[in-house]
């Protein structure tokens, strides 16, 4: 049975803030670690108003604080907006206190837009710079060896799973070239889902990370007791999206009556294509729609985020998706 996983975006709602967004990530992991879930991702987003982990790595190892037996890790981290050597220091010294239970998840995007992008101090070439800065970070969690000019401490030898993440062909590539696990974006761009994954596979080299290919699929799943109350639920993912898109990020909106909701004819062509991987209703139907997604692309692990205004419904949702594996 596929593993099943939860990535969260540690959601700022209208009328909330960063503390009650970390509060509420806080409960879902132990309520995830609870029901089952494999692993709990995070992800770097950069002046994002309704995203608060932008401090990832900070984050992971609050989440891993509370929590025992789940892997805890980022989906991802951008690396372009980083140093190699100050990300093998931070996972480093996560791995050293949570030995065993961290992941390492890596973008080449920026999280961010243009302007944001050049406050992190991010050149305009350093997506170019992604292969090398990930094999220069591969090799800090190396075994040091004698002469090496600069080690990472924490960091060297530290047994840190590297995953590659992606919205392209391009990551999918490179994770088959190293050998690496793939995970893809496919809750928000799954134009290019089926094709990067049949060259992830075709091209995999096996290599001392990874003997053979897996592959991890991302969908949004928001299950409800009714078909009515998801649909009611899903609204807010709506809105978020569209005014992500019109360039006028907002906090995560309160759901709303979906028949008050009255999109452009582009607007629906933009939910319909990038939100193909989102599946709403009740147990049954969202039960349905995960196994016909796995029977399709047969996954090696399903990750799911849970993009829903109240947290009690989020939780609630979970668990309905723990019933619907069941039965699959």
């Amino acid at each position: 049975m596929n593993p099943f996983s939860v990535l969260d975006l540690s959601l700022i709602t209208e009328g909330g803030s960063p503390s009650t967004a970390f509060a509420n990530s806080r409960d879902l992991i132990q309520h995830a670690e609870k029901l089952g879930f494999n692993r709990y991702w995070v992800a770097e987003h950069h002046a994002m108003p309704g995203i608060a982990s932008a401090a990832t790595s900070v984050l992971i190892g609050h989440l891993a604080s509370v929590t025992h037996t789940i892997r805890v890790g980022a989906g991802g981290i951008m690396l372009p907006n980083h140093a190699p050597l100050v990300i093998a220091e931070q996972f480093g010294t996560l791995e050293a206190l949570y030995p065993g239970r961290i992941d390492l998840g890596l973008g080449r995007a920026p999280g961010s837009d243009p302007i944001t992008a050049r406050a992190l101090r991010r050149r305009a070439e350093s997506a170019d710079q992604f292969p090398q800065d990930v094999l220069e970070l591969m090799h800090y969690f190396e075994p040091p060896v004698p002469g090496q000019a600069v080690v990472a401490t924490p960091g060297a030898g530290a047994e840190v799973p590297i995953w590659l993440l992606g919205s392209s062909l391009y990551s999918a590539h490179l994770a088959a070239q190293l050998g690496l696990p793939f995970a893809f974006a496919s809750h928000f761009a799954p134009h290019q889902m089926e094709e990067a994954i049949a060259l992830y596979r075709s091209q995999f080299r096996p290599s001392e990370h990874l003997a053979q290919p897996y592959v991890m699929l991302v969908a949004n799943i928001i299950a409800a007791d009714t078909s009515a109350q998801a649909q009611r639920l899903l609204t807010s993912l709506q809105m978020y999206f569209v005014a992500l898109r019109r360039g006028r990020p907002r906090a995560f909106p309160a759901p709303v009556a979906p028949e008050s909701l009255e999109w452009s004819p582009a607007e629906s062509g933009i939910l319909q294509s990038t939100l193909s991987c989102t599946f709403a209703g009740d147990v049954s139907a969202v039960g349905a729609d995960i196994r016909s997604f796995l029977n399709r692309h047969q996954p090696d692990e399903l990750l799911i985020a849970a993009p829903i205004f109240d947290h009690a419904a989020r939780r609630h949702s979970l668990e309905l998706a723990v019933k619907a594996r069941e039965v699959l």
